[in-house]
């Protein structure tokens, strides 16, 4: 499959995990404030030409830093308005944010890879069509939520093990966001 037979505009919708997308991941530990997160190379590019292809844009990411009493929910909105607002000054744009706060073993309908993040989204955007829907992370759990709501998967990454291990799970495997975005706009181009 290639990303031109999927004929992307502005009915469709893209989910962004985080950490390991967007912002660089620390092994280890949480971003935990604004001057610990840091944007990835070329993501600021990436999200100005998703701006333009997508109908709506939304991050979908587990924060079970808070779950842990390592940050609080407050935290993380100050870490989110920074976010946005720097994706926001350089022509890109999200919709709307979903976090997860609770503990990888919760158990927690909303903790991808469950579905409840973009059950809820899919609430509050009620145009959302999940197979008019990519999903793009760096982990199974991200993948297999993808799958789980019949979504096109985007494995992000600088080796494409998982893509190796699961191939069901990862329909495209790009290094990074902005060459993800690149090969959107080339086979929109043609």
């Amino acid at each position: 499959m290639s990303l031109h037979n999927l004929q992307i505009n502005n009915n469709w919708t893209l989910f962004l995990d985080r950490d390991g997308v967007i912002n660089r991941r620390l092994p280890g530990d949480y971003v935990k404030s604004p001057d610990t997160f840091v944007f990835l190379p070329g993501v600021l590019d990436a999200m100005q030409v998703f701006a333009r292809f997508f109908g709506r844009i939304f991050v979908v990411t587990n924060q079970q830093g808070i779950g842990k009493g390592l940050m609080k929910e407050s935290d993380l909105k100050v870490i989110h308005d920074f976010m946005l607002a720097e994706i926001k000054k350089s022509g890109g744009r999200i919709d709307q944010v979903y976090f997860c706060p609770e503990l990888a073993d919760s158990g927690s309908f909303m903790r991808k890879p469950n579905i409840g993040m973009g059950l809820k989204a899919k609430k509050e955007f009620p145009e959302i069509n999940f197979r008019n829907s990519i999903m793009v992370g760096d982990s199974v759990s991200d993948l297999r939520f993808g799958k789980r709501l019949k979504m096109k998967t985007v494995l992000i990454g600088e080796e494409p093990e998982i893509a190796r291990i699961h191939p069901e799970l990862a329909d495209f495997y790009f290094s990074d966001l902005l060459n993800f975005a690149n090969a959107l706009q080339q086979n929109n181009s043609n």
